[in-house]
């Protein structure tokens, strides 16, 4: 039995929790029901982002978000960009926003068993998704990126609520911690018309839920939805499109996409994504069961390596994996051998590297 002491919006909670009440710690990306004519933030457009020091690690948050491949080999292990899944530059709601996100952290998560603040959040990320390693605590990655997510979010309650002035100016120290605390400095106007749990929930936050498919989700049907209305931005093979070697629209599955620790080779979390975003610029054109389909297609496929594998794929799909994915079992594209057995490496070396 494991006792958790944590902190949230000032309260103090105390959950005791058996191992078996915690059978799979691959925290899925938030999901809700979509609201009907929701409010969105607006943050402030670039141009006004300002001069000087903090000014200058919100830029450059801004820039490796959308451009992270300026980090291979150091910190992000394949041809994904941030900006794949966080649209509009972490702008889009629906579309886990980074303005949402920062709202949502310190938080408890099930993936590490502890309260995470959202430098941890960011660095997890880093682990899973980009197939790379996590930048060290206080690095100039993560605060930049915890900058630019700040930014975002305060701009857009500033002007929610017609506040005016510059963004208040943190030190690296508290933008790393996230926005889900008691002492988070807030103007005001916002906390006298939202309250602290109202802040982790912003509307967009995370990815709309998506009602359960009428049939069991098809692998074979997926591939039809794939060649009909994805394969012509990630080519037939699934790899993508490079401009000038340099990846333009991401591979979906194999040894440059993310890994299978990452959120989104869970079905149902892509399903919820691609069924609101996808097709790029044409969102929501697809059945809810034309988007489950193609998620499952997509993720019947062999990917990198969970990190957190220890040699056995049998003990790792028992202990991480009791969700919708296909780790640890055989897809009708892979044919018997398990998903996971031939796994491609973890935060592998780039060709131009070896040159």
């Amino acid at each position: 039995m494991k006792r958790y002491y944590f902190s949230a919006a000032g309260v103090l909670f105390s959950m005791s929790i058996s191992a078996a009440e915690l059978p799979d710690r691959q925290a899925q990306l938030p999901s809700v029901a979509k609201e009907a004519n929701a409010q969105y933030l607006m943050p402030s457009p670039l141009s006004s982002i300002p001069k000087g020091e903090f000014g200058d690690k919100v830029r450059k948050g801004y820039q490796l978000f959308v451009n992270s491949q300026q980090m291979r080999d150091t910190y992000v292990g394949n041809e994904l960009n941030c900006v794949n899944c966080h649209m509009n530059a972490g702008n889009k709601a629906n579309a886990s926003p980074l303005w949402g996100a920062y709202m949502a952290y310190p938080a408890y998560r099930k993936k590490n068993d502890k309260v995470n603040s959202f430098e941890e959040r960011i660095q997890g990320c880093f682990t899973y998704s980009m197939n790379g390693k996590a930048p060290e605590s206080g690095s100039e990655p993560l605060v930049a990126i915890s900058a630019y997510s700040y930014w975002l979010v305060m701009s857009g309650l500033m002007n929610q609520f017609g506040i005016t002035g510059p963004v208040p100016e943190m030190t690296d120290v508290e933008l790393l911690k996230g926005g889900n605390r008691e002492d988070f400095p807030l103007p005001e106007t916002v906390t006298s018309k939202l309250d602290q749990k109202e802040l982790t929930m912003l509307p967009g936050r995370g990815f709309p839920k998506l009602a359960k498919p009428e049939l069991a989700y098809s692998v074979e049907r997926g591939e039809a939805v794939y060649q009909a209305h994805c394969q012509t931005c990630h080519a037939d093979d699934g790899q993508g499109y490079k401009m000038a070697n340099v990846s333009a629209l991401p591979p979906l599955w194999g040894p440059q996409s993310y890994n299978w620790g990452a959120g989104m080779h869970r079905v149902n979390t892509a399903a919820n994504f691609i069924y609101e975003n996808m097709p790029l610029g044409k969102s929501i054109q697809l059945t809810v069961q034309q988007a489950w389909d193609v998620a499952a297609f997509v993720n019947a496929h062999e990917r990198p390596q969970d990190p957190r594998y220890k040699g056995n794929v049998a003990e790792t799909q028992a202990k991480y994996h009791q969700h919708e994915g296909f780790y640890g079992k055989p897809s009708s594209i892979n044919g018997p051998e398990l998903l996971g057995a031939n796994a491609y490496p973890i935060f592998p070396v780039s060709k131009q590297s070896k040159q």
